[in-house]
């Protein structure tokens, strides 16, 4: 009879409870949100079955496989589509294109409707989107086996993909070899407790007054390497956090206090691996092969035995890939072999805490970012003297524009307008420039240019930076009497930006504008004799769009978030979220568009 005295000792994978013929084992989930099992000792016959399937209890039988040593190469899928909507290099794609071709099955990872995770498998191409990228926190597997050994014994062919405590206790349930059977696991760090990642998802709904529809972790439009985790909502915005942002990712990979307490004493690390192919992602791929990194995604594929070898060289064909040496896989990929660290969080506490506290209260708590507020102060000074002299190259001119346009009190709050030499800053009488970040005026590729970057805030008139922005040489931006220009965090202009304002301008937070674009609200007083003509109407840019070369917005254009207009098009009336825009005049020309800079 299986008994968990120290949970510890049981990862939460579910067999014992479709082993049990009698249905005497049940799953309980505890005060952290995982779940483990509770035997009915009136239906339990003791035949011992339970115990004989536990991964943990017979890691040195099932950790075994047939090569010497894993076969090891850095991938990536050739459909861009779907390295995008992949955690890695979507590699994972390929092995199910492989098994659905052969009109086999595939099992993975699913979101429910809540966003909680279990497993699923089918022989439908179709779900395939739904089981591909991780989803970081345990998945529940109950009657999964079951489907799994039926599918087996009626001959069908069958991938299976599941973390490695998960897939060694598929080996255990099966307990013999299965021709017609590829498993594939991954190097997993951690598992995270479904009900911590419950309270993150709540804290957008508590946040921003709509519910989530949608996640994605590691979305790739901010770039693989920041780990962004991108949430919709019900009103149709969406959020990106990065790792810097997001305290749900701050929080597993600083203080990993709500992984599973088996994470801490693995015994699936190491090898041989159990699987017959494990995926990751290649960090360190940089320092292996510079062409496989695009910011992208590359996956690590390690061929852990000789029907993994067999069944990898038809996936070949759907993917790019190199061969890497095996001792280069291990720098950037510590979990291989080591177990996660013990929290040095009081864990009874903090799950205390769960239940009466939000998530951003958790996280400021139990700092989740790992950085005192001195040692933060300290960095953000670092940082900002270093774009100062960068910036102001210490030229006169510069320094004395900075003096002129930043108060004290601004600046020590990290508020304020970095000029680079040759930028003219003119501001009239109840103008102002309204700081909420660093703003860099005349950012120069080439530093000697004396390419003149002009700011004119007219009479009344407001630039109002609501972050840190970054406005390139040769810029002209002219806020005309009693108008404002609204510029989000992180927007980034090239060479050459062209923005006129007599009324109103908004641009969306990290919208990225290419060489020489121009916005204008209006016509410059010029009028013609057509009925419900106006000379100025608002421009409103949303969040993430992406300006390219030489293209002109005009009045009372609105662009979409995550939107893309083509270079030398001119855009005279709205652009939808997340399409792609071009010509002369724009017309929508694609649709569904996501984009990384």
């Amino acid at each position: 009879m299986i008994s968990i005295q120290n949970k510890i000792d049981c990862c939460g994978c579910n067999a014992c409870g479709d082993i049990c013929n009698r249905n005497a084992i049940t799953f309980k989930t505890d005060n952290e949100g995982f779940w483990y099992p509770e035997v009915d000792k009136e239906k339990c016959n003791n035949c011992g079955l339970c115990e004989k399937v536990c991964p943990i209890i017979n890691i040195k039988d099932i950790k075994k496989n047939d090569l010497p040593e894993s076969i090891c190469y850095a991938a990536e899928h050739k459909n861009l589509e779907v390295v995008f909507d992949s955690t890695s290099g979507g590699v994972f794609s390929a092995l199910a294109d492989i098994m659905y071709k052969s009109e086999g099955y595939v099992g993975g990872a699913i979101f429910n409707e809540d966003f909680s995770v279990r497993h699923y498998i089918s022989n439908d191409k179709k779900d395939l989107p739904k089981l591909r990228s991780s989803k970081y926190l345990q998945s529940r597997f109950d009657g999964f086996y079951k489907q799994v050994k039926d599918l087996l014994k009626n001959g069908e062919k069958v991938l299976v993909c599941g973390s490695p405590c998960q897939m060694a206790a598929l080996r255990s349930f099966l307990r013999k070899e299965y021709e017609n059977l590829i498993i594939a696991d991954y190097i997993c760090r951690g598992i995270n407790s479904p009900k911590v990642w419950r309270k993150y998802l709540d804290s957008f709904e508590e946040r921003y007054g709509s519910k989530v529809v949608y996640c994605k972790a590691k979305s790739k439009e901010y770039g693989w390497r920041n780990l962004t985790q991108k949430v919709i909502l019900e009103n149709g915005k969406a959020y990106y956090e990065t790792r810097k942002q997001s305290n749900f990712t701050k929080g597993y990979l600083k203080t990993g206090v709500y992984c599973r307490p088996s994470c801490y004493d693995c015994k699936f690390k190491g090898y041989p691996r159990i699987a017959d192919i494990t995926l990751a992602d290649f960090w360190g791929i940089e320092n292996v092969n510079t062409s496989m990194e695009k910011n992208l995604g590359t996956s690590l594929v390690m061929v852990n035995s000789s029907k993994g070898e067999k069944y990898f060289e038809e996936v070949k064909k759907r993917i790019n890939y190199v061969d890497v040496p095996f001792k280069s896989i291990e720098a950037g990929n510590r979990s291989l072999h080591k177990s996660l660290e013990p929290t040095k969080i009081d864990r009874d506490q903090f799950f205390k805490d769960v239940d009466s506290m939000s998530f951003l209260e958790l996280a400021k708590k139990y700092n989740f970012s790992g950085n005192s507020s001195i040692k933060l102060k300290i960095i953000s000074l670092m940082k900002f003297v270093l774009k100062f002299v960068r910036t102001t190259r210490l030229n006169p001119k510069a320094l004395y524009q900075f003096v002129k346009y930043n108060k004290i009190s601004e600046v020590l709050h990290g508020q304020a307008i970095l000029p680079a030499p040759h930028t003219i800053i003119a501001i009239k009488k109840g103008g102002k420039i309204i700081k909420n970040g660093i703003v860099i005026l005349g950012s120069k590729k080439f530093p000697n240019s004396k390419l003149e970057t002009r700011i004119l805030v007219d009479k009344n008139g407001i630039l109002e930076f609501e972050g840190g922005a970054t406005i390139g040489y040769g810029a002209d931006i002219e806020v005309f009497p009693n108008a404002i220009i609204k510029i989000g965090d992180d927007v980034a202009t090239n060479i050459g930006t062209t923005i006129i304002c007599q009324e109103r301008i908004e641009i969306g937070k990290t919208t990225k504008l290419g060489r020489h674009i121009t916005i204008r609200d209006n016509n410059g007083m010029h009028y013609m004799n057509r009925q419900g003509y106006k000379n100025s109407r608002p421009v409103i840019i949303g969040d993430k769009v992406w300006l390219t070369e030489s293209c002109t917005v005009m009045p009372g254009v609105k662009i979409g978030d995550g939107a893309i207009v083509g270079a030398l098009s001119l855009v005279l009336k709205n652009v939808p979220a997340y399409s792609l825009a071009s010509g002369h005049p724009a017309e929508v020309v694609d649709e569904d568009i996501l984009w990384k800079y």
